[in-house]
């Protein structure tokens, strides 16, 4: 397994790329009987301000385009990805491990339930809502973390996105994957002074938990 960290805001159609590159390189290493040496991989990073469409995106949640629009073969509808937010881009061999996309998008929930809580935020699923959230005390629901992934022949990529202290305002371009009665929020937000190197330690961290 490869983790790979990136300091500087990574440009979309980069990351793009090199996830098209290495879901590839998986693919092929099974002629060799699964000898081969591509390993998967978990790439942190921080996009600049822009927007991503996933495969149930519709034109009307998309309110303002006032950063880069990128449509994407990933689940989902349409998010915002910016500084202050961290990505992760999951690059796994399902037919090695459990074949269940199911299965897989509930791992990656349960993998950042934990890592949240280990930062003090209780996150937690919805029924019929994608992504994790966070009950205020008046009872107001929040989304903290996003997840949109894409499968080929088993091999995951995209994965889930954590808002640490994004700028929220810059939601407001889109109705974020397509829930408008609900809003969003952040561990900055939260009063939370959590930043992305203590966010990567507790994503480190439990990973072998759940993968």
């Amino acid at each position: 397994m490869e983790w790979k960290f990136s300091e500087n805001l990574i440009d979309y159609t980069e990351a793009l790329e090199f996830m098209e590159q290495r879901v590839g390189e998986i693919i092929a290493s099974r002629a060799d009987d699964w000898s081969g040496t591509t390993q998967e991989c978990v790439w942190l990073l921080e996009h600049p301000p822009l927007y991503t469409g996933g495969t149930s995106s519709k034109a009307c949640d998309l309110l303002d385009a006032r950063f880069p629009v990128f449509e994407t073969g990933r689940g989902g509808q349409y998010t915002y990805h910016g500084p202050g937010q961290r990505v992760a881009y999951v690059m796994l061999d399902l037919k090695r491990r459990t074949p269940d996309v199911r299965k897989f998008v509930q791992d990656l929930e349960e993998w950042v339930i934990l890592s949240l809580a280990n930062l003090g935020v209780v996150a937690e699923r919805r029924e019929g809502r994608i992504g994790l959230w966070v009950a205020q005390p008046d009872g107001r629901e929040e989304k903290i973390a996003a997840i949109g992934v894409r499968v080929r022949q088993w091999v995951t990529f995209h994965g889930v996105s954590i808002n640490v202290n994004p700028d929220l305002s810059h939601y407001a371009g889109i109705v974020p994957c397509g829930i408008a009665e609900h809003g969003v929020t952040s561990l900055a937000a939260l009063g939370v002074k959590a930043d992305m190197k203590d966010l990567d330690e507790a994503l480190q961290r439990n990973w072998g938990r759940i993968f």
